[in-house]
């Protein structure tokens, strides 16, 4: 019986890039995440960004971009030791099989080998995203308390969580 595919995360490449351009999320999701079409071209032109892919075996099923600066997420001083994580998703094909947990726990260690100065990792997520909002604090962030007023969909949730 051949193992299982392996659930990991990599830069994105040329290879990988036309994969992660085909990636949607659901529909009802479209007002929480913009697709990889309008944010990989921007994550390859900002230097304190790095775009990456998840993939599942070969198979490119997520994406998400890693700021050097957690500031650039709500335009907040955040300590100098902390990243932003951004545009995290899933494709709709790959929802609801428990991937998105899974992603979050390699991502998370991933940071950990690829940034080891850094000891937080700072998201924001709208207030009415409550499946992502429940998704995060199982994967172990904490609500700042704060809001961040600047989303295109209404304000967002600050949410931090220290690093492995």
């Amino acid at each position: 019986m051949p193992a299982p595919p392996i659930l990991r995360v990599q830069p994105v490449t040329a290879e990988l890039r036309e994969a992660v351009l085909r990636l949607h999320a659901r529909p009802e999701q479209d007002d929480f995440v913009s697709p990889p079409a309008r944010t990989l071209p921007d994550a390859e032109q900002c230097p304190g960004s790095q775009p990456m892919a998840i993939l599942l075996g070969d198979a490119v099923i997520g994406y998400y971009r890693i700021e050097r600066s957690a500031r650039s997420l709500a335009g907040r001083d955040a300590d100098a030791e902390a990243l932003g994580l951004r545009s995290f998703q899933l494709d709709a094909a790959w929802q609801g099989r428990g991937l998105g947990a899974r992603a979050l726990g390699v991502l998370l260690a991933d940071l950990a080998q690829r940034h080891p100065q850094a000891r937080r990792i700072v998201l924001t997520v709208n207030c009415s995203n409550a499946a992502a909002l429940a998704l995060y604090r199982r994967a172990g962030f904490a609500d700042s308390g704060t809001r961040y007023h600047g989303g295109r969909s209404g304000p967002q949730h600050l949410l931090w969580r220290h690093l492995p």
